[in-house]
């Protein structure tokens, strides 16, 4: 599957599973620009996309801020010669009872896990229609976007409202020649599930590491996901393989929830 000659934008790359979306690209032949609250842990991942000999670029940009992500769309036009795809990936969890969550801690993940990736679609649209292109935007989701977990609820009405966009996003942008579909990881072992697990632990006297394990083990496939995993769908959704495929909201999660 050949991504040669294509300009990915992925958020939330820094790390984790928007990292390994990040290096799969580039070793598809996409060039790269790698965006980011964190910008000091851009440069590992430049130089690690440097050395598979791709062109990239990096971009700190908060996600919650609409300005920041039409501005990074913009940035890797100009630095990267073009733009083609879209992966709106940055997103937080959150572990909360639902009557225990409170005002601060709904703002910051709606901001987040909801506007961002709403800002992320509208800025991408709007660079394919002003190059006169089609496109792909690609946005992650996840199983408790299908699934409410409980602990989870307000993560998984985050995850919920992602389906919806990107559902309205595919019928109202079709016309364009811009897919819209999303991703929809389960429990991939990376620094968040050690904060989830933790969290956990904390709020149910549970030992930490037992919250992962207990998951993990209804994993019909009998292991947890790694970020390359995740980024071997994201590369077909953005290959033209995927061209007929839009509004929808794909589980890769080793069987764990059914649709």
């Amino acid at each position: 599957m050949s991504l040669d000659g294509k300009v990915i934008l992925v958020t939330g790359a820094a790390q984790g599973i928007g990292r390994g979306i990040a290096l799969r690209l580039a070793r598809d032949g996409a060039s790269i620009a790698l965006v980011d609250v964190k910008a000091d842990k851009l440069g590992a991942v430049q130089q690690e996309i440097e050395a598979l000999g791709r062109n990239v670029t990096t971009f700190a940009a908060d996600v919650s801020r609409r300005d920041d992500v039409y501005a990074a769309v913009e940035h890797a036009d100009r630095q990267l010669g073009g733009f083609d795809v879209m992966i709106n990936n940055a997103g937080i969890a959150q572990v909360n009872p639902i009557a225990d969550v409170l005002p601060p801690e709904v703002d910051r993940i709606f901001k987040i896990n909801i506007e961002g990736v709403l800002w992320g679609i509208q800025a991408a649209a709007a660079k394919f229609k002003a190059r006169g292109q089609k496109g792909k935007i690609i946005n992650a989701s996840s199983i408790a976007g299908h699934d409410g977990f409980a602990m989870l609820g307000v993560y998984s009405a985050t995850k919920f409202a992602v389906r919806a966009l990107t559902q309205a996003a595919a019928r109202e942008y079709a016309s364009a020649g811009i897919t819209v579909n999303a991703y929809c990881p389960g429990i991939v072992g990376t620094d968040m599930w050690v904060e989830i697990d933790e969290r956990f632990a904390a709020l149910t006297g549970a030992k930490k590491g037992e919250t992962y394990k207990k998951y993990v083990e209804g994993i019909a496939l009998g292991r947890a996901q790694t970020p390359e995993d995740v980024a071997a769908l994201v590369a077909f959704l953005s290959s033209d393989d995927a061209d007929y495929i839009t509004g929808q909201a794909i589980l890769t999660d080793g069987g764990m929830v059914y649709r």
